[in-house]
């Protein structure tokens, strides 16, 4: 008899403590939904707030906010080109940046004649590394730059393993696509600082969210961009500046020229002059953004993505189009 009442007696005790750890885990799970709830909610404000109510309401005066002149790099084709149209759209003076003469002269011309405001180009090879910014410097001296759009950038000429990389593109992504961005930002952002007003967007790259593989060297570079604009912003906001990692997804530029499907125009990989007309509109609004509604929605899914997945995902759709590219041949 003994022995069943101790039984009783323990068999009650598990039950108390059973129905104590089915309490907590459900405090657990209703803690968990209400997190994933407002998540949701901001998430879906978020998108609403950068993407659908800045086109409700009257653009805002960029040259009164930041400043007469913008300058634009790797300003000839795609994202740049169109941001510069889109900034002279709203009466910002252009200056490309470029190394193709005829290129930037043509582009000069018809934003001079299509938005009625001042145009000036820099031809340099941002390749070249240090000696070129002597050159920009001088050219720039007497300009008022509000906005300095940090978009030259190069990029593989597919996907591919980092050993199959040349020195030479190794160099060049280093030189390009870090150091372009922090010698313009070092050179113009004393002017900005001094007037207590500027934009800084530095054009990173959905690559830069988590690691990913057969884009090893090209993301790291815009995982630098991404964190390089977000730092500077919180040094130099209290001071009027405000700094942008503009993250963009596929877009359908000349960069996507090894892929058929990612170098035409959808429903996710938007047209470089698409991107830049909502991109713009997002300066001001967001620290860090896609600039692209769809691409947002995009981003927001991949921040619960984790990085095994990611890596993964990526590594399976870029070997896809490293072997499209390398069954085409050379282009």
């Amino acid at each position: 008899m003994a022995a069943v009442d101790s039984f009783s007696l323990l068999f009650r005790e598990i039950g108390r403590s059973c129905n104590c750890y089915i309490e907590t885990l459900a405090l657990i799970g209703a803690l968990y939904i209400v997190k994933m709830g407002f998540t949701f909610v901001n998430d879906t404000y978020t998108l609403i707030r950068l993407h659908f109510i800045p086109r409700l309401v009257r653009r805002p005066d960029l040259v009164k906010l930041y400043g007469k002149w913008a300058v634009v790099t790797g300003g000839t084709s795609g994202i740049g080109r169109y941001y510069a149209k889109e900034l002279a759209s709203r009466k910002v003076n252009i200056v490309l940046i470029s190394r193709n003469q005829e290129k930037l002269e043509a582009l000069a011309r018809e934003i001079a004649d299509t938005y009625k405001v001042k145009t000036d180009i820099i031809v340099v090879d941002f390749s070249k590394g240090s000696e070129i910014y002597p050159v920009i410097k001088k050219a720039l001296m007497d300009k008022e730059i509000g906005i300095l759009v940090n978009n030259v950038g190069v990029f593989y000429t597919h996907p591919d393993y980092f050993t199959n990389l040349t020195l030479d593109k190794i160099w060049e992504l280093i030189t390009v696509n870090i150091g372009a961005a922090n010698m313009m930002v070092h050179m113009i952002l004393p002017g900005m600082v001094q007037r207590k007003k500027g934009a800084i967007v530095n054009v990173s790259s959905m690559s830069c969210c988590q690691p990913t593989p057969l884009m090893t060297a090209y993301s790291a570079s815009k995982a630098y961009l991404d964190h390089f604009s977000r730092a500077l912003h919180y040094e130099y906001a209290p001071q009027g500046i405000f700094v942008q990692s503009l993250i963009p997804f596929f877009i359908s530029t000349k960069m996507m020229k090894f892929s058929r499907d990612l170098s035409k125009k959808s429903f996710l990989v938007p047209s470089a002059e698409e991107y830049a007309h909502h991109a713009v509109t997002t300066l001001g609004i967001s620290r860090r953004t896609t600039g692209y509604w769809l691409h947002t929605i995009l981003f927001l899914l991949g921040q619960y993505i984790p990085e095994w997945l990611w890596a993964w995902g990526a590594y399976r759709m870029n070997n896809t189009l490293r072997l499209e590219a390398s069954s085409q041949g050379p282009y």
